[in-house]
């Protein structure tokens, strides 16, 4: 597993990582055994970041990677979780009361049972947070009172993620990026690079449609995401297949195939796409399983793609994709 320096910390983490949002919920049934065995795998292939959040499961997510590093033993891998979205209503305005983000980060470090967490993301807030020095200035004292390491944020939009690295203790930024969305390559890197933000990239498969396993009769359960969000009736649309029509990616997944080399899974071929962007710190595929959790990280091993094969990807991204998504998010 290849590592990659994250940011400005002193940490270097692997390339893969493991996004525990499917172990916590709104996936559909994952049991306790399966989720527990994910997470075992990755971490058996070398995985050494973790990313999870309070609301993944109502701190379920974050109760099983505790069970499963205490009875592992030996050295913690990096645990990034987030806040935010436990305010209700999720509002701007919540964002500024310190006390209620010092209690979040203190239940986080006790689902994790973790002193000091390493870091800490506002977890897609609204716009306007991002115009709020005072926020960021809760977050630096929650540093200096030794609650977390570090933070940073989880962002729906490049303009955001724009906007966050202007603070000068912002560390990460958490955003998505794939196949299917592609904008961020195009100016965020750059400036996430200039300043050594490190940049986590979430939903890399585009809600498992990238692993190329999907047909229009798919059905998914009622306590999945796929089903209940696709037009953003529960939080982002984008974070629903990346804001693709569900038909429309189904199409652009069957173009894709055809430059999956045979000795790669479609999902392995996906990650190693998004690896191939020196900016990015780390990928964060969810896995229900452990066969999901190993293939995922045998992204890594791959060899680089070729450059016919990923201005093929730009062309088609343009083509079939860019005017669902590029301009909103």
């Amino acid at each position: 597993m290849k590592q990659r320096t994250f940011g400005n910390t002193t940490r270097s983490v692997s390339e893969v990582g493991f996004g525990a949002w499917a172990i916590g919920g709104t996936w559909g049934e994952v049991s306790h055994a399966d989720a527990k065995q994910a997470l075992n795998a990755a971490l058996d292939a070398g995985i050494t970041f973790i990313d999870t959040a309070d609301v993944y499961g109502d701190g379920r997510s974050e109760k099983i990677i505790a069970e499963v590093l205490r009875e592992r033993g030996g050295a913690s891998p990096f645990i990034a979780t987030k806040l935010g979205r436990r305010l209700d209503p999720h509002v701007a305005a919540g964002y500024n009361n310190a006390q209620q983000l010092n209690d979040f980060v203190d239940r986080s470090r006790e689902n994790l049972q973790i002193e000091t967490l390493d870091m800490v993301q506002l977890h897609c807030p609204p716009t306007e947070v991002y115009y709020q020095p005072e926020v960021f200035g809760i977050m630096d004292e929650m540093v200096a009172a030794g609650k977390i390491r570090a933070y940073g944020v989880s962002v729906e939009k490049v303009e955001e993620g724009l906007k966050a690295i202007e603070f000068p203790n912002v560390s990460s930024v958490q955003i998505i990026y794939n196949l299917f969305r592609q904008r961020p390559a195009e100016l965020f890197f750059r400036e996430a690079q200039r300043r050594n933000v490190a940049i986590i990239a979430r939903v890399p498969l585009a809600s498992g449609l990238l692993t190329g396993k999907m047909r229009a009769d798919t059905a998914f359960s009622a306590d999945d995401h796929r089903a209940f969000n696709r037009n953003g009736e529960a939080f982002d649309k984008g974070e629903t297949f990346s804001g693709v029509p569900f038909e429309v990616a189904l199409e652009a997944v069957e173009a894709v195939r055809r430059y999956v080399p045979g000795d790669a899974t479609m999902a392995e071929f996906a990650l190693r796409w998004i690896l191939m962007e020196q900016a990015v710190t780390v990928v964060i595929p969810g896995a229900k399983n452990a066969q999901q959790a190993a293939t995922n990280a045998r992204a890594s091993t791959l060899p680089a793609l070729d450059e016919p094969t990923l201005a093929a990807l730009r062309d088609l991204y343009q083509t079939q994709i860019a005017p669902w998504v590029h301009q909103r998010w």
